[in-house]
């Protein structure tokens, strides 16, 4: 069984430095792990490690607006319809790794995961072609420094997750980087919860409790639905702590159902079908021998 994770989110959010962090992760586990580059206009040294698949082999963002003149978004776009036109491609790089685990570098292009059909058809096909797929959503801890900012991160993401209908979990990435005191007077660490699990009433009401916009505040209300059906939660990822990447590369694994159908591994059989007894063995029997074995060493 094949794996692939697509990292997505918006730009910023450090989804290529989680790539990296994730595949270093995996193979210091002794895990094989590859990173797939699906992002046209990314630099050469975007990455740690050389990716095992890279679409600028096929298109870059660069020859795009050069020769057809295009801008960066509208140029980003036309990269992955000629992408899925050219899904032949992608499955023949694909053809040569099996029981692997490939991290998918997506770019920062928002409309890609809101509505745009290329990510959920490259899903599909992963699907098809026996790779078992889920998406991480990745957004950046400083959008809790502003909350409208960081309710549009959480819609952003339920719309993702409609549009892409394949297993996902969401990353509140960089929280490192958050502040312990008050920022700007905006909130302080006992707040984080409120946001890890988002709390629809802090668009409701102001700071001091009373209503800070009349005119939207029956609007910020209805935004409850989303406490009334809880779809988004955000893991916390500190990349300086082995154990927050742990427990996210977990949720992972536990939301793909990693190692499901993978068959027991036999260990390796040494002498054709004698396994040679350990020194150890070897002199607690030959300590025993000539005494009566306790029926407890036999059983």
């Amino acid at each position: 069984m094949r794996y692939a994770v697509l990292v997505t989110g918006p730009a910023g959010a450090g989804k290529s430095t989680f790539s990296t962090a994730f595949a270093t992760h995996l193979r210091m586990a002794r895990r094989t792990a590859h990173i797939v580059n699906l992002d046209p206009a990314a630099t050469g040294d975007a990455f740690e490690y050389e990716p095992a698949i890279d679409i600028r082999e096929l298109v870059t963002l660069e020859d795009v607006m050069s020769e057809m003149g295009m801008g960066p978004n509208g140029g980003l776009v036309y990269c992955f319809e000629y992408l899925l036109q050219n899904m032949d491609w992608l499955e023949d790089e694909l053809g040569g790794y099996d029981e692997d685990y490939l991290i998918i570098d997506c770019p920062g292009q928002i409309e890609l995961y809101t509505h745009h059909p290329f990510l959920p058809i490259l899903a599909r096909n992963l699907q098809r072609v026996g790779i078992r797929t889920c998406a991480a959503y990745l957004i950046d801890s400083q959008f809790m420094e502003d909350r409208y900012k960081f309710f549009s991160g959480v819609l952003s993401a339920m719309s993702a997750m409609v549009n892409l209908e394949i297993p996902w979990i969401n990353i509140m990435s960089k929280m490192d980087l958050g502040a312990s005191e008050p920022r700007n007077g905006r909130r302080t660490r006992k707040d984080i919860s409120r946001y890890l699990d988002p709390d629809p009433l802090l668009l409701a009401t102001a700071r001091d409790g009373r209503v800070e916009n009349g005119r939207f505040h029956e609007l910020n209300r209805a935004l409850g639905a989303i406490e009334d059906h809880p779809l988004v939660s955000f893991l916390p990822l500190d990349l300086t702590s082995t154990e927050s990447l742990e427990v996210v590369v977990s949720h992972i694994d536990f939301t793909m159902q990693y190692g499901e159908d993978e068959e027991p591994k036999e260990p390796n059989d040494l002498d054709g079908g004698d396994f040679p007894r350990s020194r150890v063995i070897s002199a607690v029997l030959g300590e025993l021998e000539g005494k009566k074995v306790p029926q407890c060493y036999l059983a």
